[in-house]
């Protein structure tokens, strides 16, 4: 299948040619199993030059983060990512495999239907019966595959599996072997290999990650962006990405409506106009930087399907609306409050703005 009919590429294929160019002018030691030094890594993650080419940034915030993500790479210790959602701890994690390893793809998804056959194995049950136990009729998960190939494997949502789900990767990431005691074989890890998870502070009470568990990771926890500035970078630079995968037939969001969403999104999650002057009711939703992401590409969609192709304040209340409104009754009176007492007083620029949106939210 050609790249062009593909909808999402992963990270390594999108990026190829910056980590091609960066493994190609590697100056730096590489640590066992890894494609490219620590340095490299830091390079194509928060951006830099290569060899003439310039390497886009992928993670814009603390950069000392990074490289405290990088290090713990470096060593036997596997990294856990926290923060709120749409903080890029998945968009982190997989730019981390894919720079490191070349492979972002073995992912497990963490949700409540995983098994611990899905981190450890399972078996093809049609050949068990008919020729009993054999390495053939194993089917690895991308943990077992990561172990055998010395590289990075990525648990995502770690903490919406099951309590023993998560016990199954203690004993890995202490021993570093899986026991197959079917095949009476232990398969140990290769050097490199690693585990990513992720975990969202909102599920913090789904399934706690017991302390056992957490004692086998570095924590590094994400940050929202610090500033109404980085923030618009951030979505900026990603719905350029975005729009050169994606055939939305729009132009792209001029610097003025990414700052009323980025605005919007800040003072509602925040509690708090950003002058800090006015408190303010807070949503059910958490309105990360990877909604407005979200919202942007909606609006430039709509704009590019049944507007003039380019995003106007009618486009743009209808992605507010289905964004900050998830529950009807409560987050319905905080959105009509937010319009009455702070964007019906901002001036004429959030005039047609506040009509549009206070027409939807009637």
């Amino acid at each position: 299948m050609s790249n062009q009919n593909i909808q999402r590429l992963p990270a390594e294929q999108l990026f190829q040619k910056e980590i091609d160019t960066l493994i190609a002018n590697e100056t730096h030691p590489v640590p066992a199993g890894w494609r490219m030094s620590p340095k490299s890594v830091f390079t194509y993650i928060c951006g830099g030059t290569s060899g003439g080419l310039e390497i886009t940034p992928k993670y814009i915030g603390h950069e000392r983060l990074v490289e405290i993500a990088i290090a713990t790479l470096v060593t036997d210790r596997a990294l856990l990512l926290i923060g709120e959602p749409g903080t890029a701890k998945s968009w982190l994690s997989e730019h981390l495999t894919a720079a490191i390893n070349g492979n972002s793809t073995r992912v497990i998804q963490g949700t409540a239907g995983t098994t611990e056959e899905q981190i450890k194995y399972s078996w093809n049950y049609a050949m068990l019966i008919a020729n009993g136990p054999s390495k053939e009729a194993m089917i690895p998960s991308p943990v077992y595959r990561a172990m055998e190939e010395g590289a990075i494997a990525r648990v995502e949502e770690i903490s919406r599996c099951a309590s023993e789900v998560q016990d199954a990767l203690i004993s890995i990431l202490s021993e570093k072997r899986i026991s197959v005691p079917e095949l009476g074989i232990e398969v140990p890890a290769r050097k490199g290999f690693s585990v990513i998870a992720t975990a969202n502070t909102r599920d913090k009470g789904v399934n706690e990650m017991s302390a056992a568990l957490k004692r086998r990771f570095n924590i590094v926890v994400l940050p929202a962006p610090d500033s109404l500035e980085a923030e618009m970078e951030i979505v900026k630079t990603r719905i350029v990405q975005l729009s050169e995968s994606l055939d939305l037939g729009a132009k792209l969001p001029q610097e003025e409506v990414v700052k009323k969403v980025c605005t919007i999104f800040r003072e509602l999650r925040a509690g708090v106009t950003l002058d800090g002057k006015q408190k303010l009711k807070t949503t059910t939703g958490v309105l990360s930087t990877a909604e407005a992401i979200s919202l942007l590409a909606g609006s430039m969609a709509l704009a590019g399907s049944f507007g003039s192709g380019e995003i106007t304040d009618y486009d743009l209340a209808a992605g507010l609306q289905g964004a900050v409104v998830k529950e009807d009754d409560k987050d319905g009176r905080v959105w009509e409050e937010y319009l009455e007492n702070i964007m019906k007083k901002r001036g004429s620029q959030w005039l047609s703005l506040y009509k549009e949106c206070k027409e939807l939210n009637q």
